[in-house]
């Protein structure tokens, strides 16, 4: 009976000293993507919400096929056009920017990610006074996020397969 207890909480050690080994670590040469409500109002937070739902997608479908961050960012700056189309069919006060840009601050699933500037398309809704959304455009991190049918493990192995490679 010792054993088995000891074996069960050994387990359980081993469990939990693994999980914390897999925290998702956005890599150096990433590109986020962020985009900043005009202001907190509900109108202007649920603009956010749709343009970020609406725009997702096409962002994904311009980097899913690129093989490092250079490829990635050629896309999207080939692409601005097409960016500011979807954009502008969604809403007309905004600002699209490509490059270093700053982010603040953010705490996802018990991991601190550091404020500072980070290579980004950045999005800005109006005078851009309201609450952010932002996630990794490349690799592609954030693509998954949203989708209800992917458990945490999924996501994490997912992200671990593509920093590996």
């Amino acid at each position: 009976m010792k054993k088995i207890i000891f074996l069960t909480i050994s387990v359980v050690i081993g469990i939990l000293v693994y999980n914390q080994n897999e925290e998702i670590i956005i890599p150096d040469d990433s590109i986020r993507v962020r985009i900043i409500a005009n202001s907190n109002n509900i109108e202007d937070l649920y603009e956010k919400k749709k343009l970020k739902e609406e725009i997702k997608n096409e962002l994904y479908d311009l980097v899913m096929n690129a093989d490092n961050s250079s490829e990635a960012s050629s896309s999207i700056q080939d692409n601005m056009d097409k960016i500011n189309k979807l954009i502008s069919s969604k809403t007309k006060d905004y600002s699209i920017n490509y490059g270093m840009n700053y982010f603040p601050k953010k705490a996802y699933k018990g991991v601190v990610y550091k404020e500072g500037n980070y290579n980004s398309l950045v999005i800005t809704l109006g005078k851009g006074l309201g609450e952010n959304w932002w996630c990794v455009l490349y690799p592609p991190l954030c693509m998954m996020e949203d989708n209800q049918s992917t458990s945490d493990v999924e996501y994490r192995l997912f992200v671990k397969d593509v920093l590996n490679n």
